[in-house]
């Protein structure tokens, strides 16, 4: 069976990496029909990384989905993914939901939902939509969803740290279908413990902590003035108070935004000393005062740790930069991006549940 997929909102194609994945390690063939990303340096990124000579070129999705021939153009295809727009829903915006343009352009998955009718529904979003508006902005997503003629509706919410990688991004997966599963379950720990039944027989790249990832030696460009210390290192502001750590042997969830590094207790930070400790384990039990703290030579995250802490191996990474793209263009990528390890255990378990890969 070839599963013919169409991917929304692409990014860099994480849930296309994760399929290429999954096809390298079980035979199960994928092929892509298309993918839409409005963003040009992803979508650069994303050419770079797979061959999409035959595929539709969406760009803009609300453009395209204007005129139903555009949609009725596209191939048929058995699985619709999109990790569609967060920034109206996330804890950090001014949460518009549906009333922000971001928001609205769910309805444009929607709308080729109609149209093509493909069998399953992939989504993923950030976690506090589920909460949004008081959760009614969920149940209009889940509603919807049923409405275009999916009633069999599924979702939990996903840690990448769960899935061999070393950040904590909790992520929502919606899971939809045009026909009923029998004896079928969606949630994160039956996934979880799915994955780990068959983890060591992928081809995923997996890492325990930080410390398997982050570079000894890096440019000197990564690291912290003496002047912008202080203020990573402080706890936050009158408005915005919170503990701030840096040498996380768990990353904290990445960020779009993570190249400004001016975000105390945000985004990802390490000490020379840290990383390059003879026991960097037990380096993270001794304390030090703020004012110690801010003598350390002190950097963020490179744009390549951050596609590692994603789960893009180091030969996406480099396909990515090969073609020009800036370090402030690749960390936007990772950040927006989902991870690829979470893709491929979600969909490993489905493709298992409706019998297509053995038990």
């Amino acid at each position: 069976m070839d599963i013919k997929h169409l991917e929304l909102f692409s990014g860099i194609g994480g849930f296309r990496q994760a399929f290429r994945l999954l096809e390298r390690d079980f035979a199960v063939p994928f092929s892509s029909v298309g993918f839409s990303e409005i963003d040009k340096s992803a979508a650069i990124s994303y050419n770079a990384n797979f061959d999409t000579s035959k595929e539709i070129e969406m760009g803009d999705i609300v453009s395209f989905v204007q005129n139903k021939k555009n949609i009725e153009s596209i191939p048929n295809f058995d699985l619709l993914t999109g990790g569609f727009p967060c920034q109206s829903f996330s804890m950090m915006g001014k949460q518009n939901g549906f009333g922000d343009m971001r928001g609205n352009v769910f309805f444009q998955i929607i709308d080729i939902m109609k149209v093509k009718k493909p069998q399953y529904i992939l989504l993923e979003n950030v976690r506090n939509i589920i909460t949004h508006n008081k959760g009614e902005t969920f149940k209009t997503v889940l509603s919807s969803i049923e409405e275009a003629g999916y009633p069999y509706v599924y979702y939990d919410v996903f840690n990448s740290a769960d899935f061999g990688l070393a950040q904590k991004r909790n992520r929502v997966y919606v899971f939809a279908s045009k026909t009923k599963m029998d004896n079928f379950e969606f949630n994160k720990e039956i996934v979880k413990r799915h994955f780990d039944a068959i983890k060591n027989t992928t081809s995923l790249l997996q890492h325990e902590n930080t410390l398997e990832i982050l570079e000894k030696e890096v440019d000197s460009k990564y690291y912290l003035s003496e002047i912008i210390k202080p203020t990573i290192l402080s706890n936050g502001t009158k408005k915005f108070v919170s503990k701030s750590e840096i040498n996380q042997l768990i990353a904290k969830p990445l960020t779009a935004t993570m190249v400004k590094m001016h975000r105390a207790c945000q985004d990802n930070y390490y000490s020379y000393e840290f990383i390059n400790s003879d026991n960097p384990v037990e380096y993270t039990n001794i304390h030090f005062s703020k004012e110690e703290l801010a003598k350390h030579k002190i950097r963020k995250i490179t744009p390549k740790e951050a596609f590692l802490l994603q789960g893009f191996n180091e030969e996406f990474f480099a396909k990515a930069e090969s073609v020009g793209t800036s370090n402030a263009q690749l960390y936007k990528q990772a950040g927006n991006a989902v991870s690829v390890n979470t893709v491929y255990a979600i969909t490993h378990y489905l493709l298992t549940a409706l019998g297509i890969l053995g038990r």
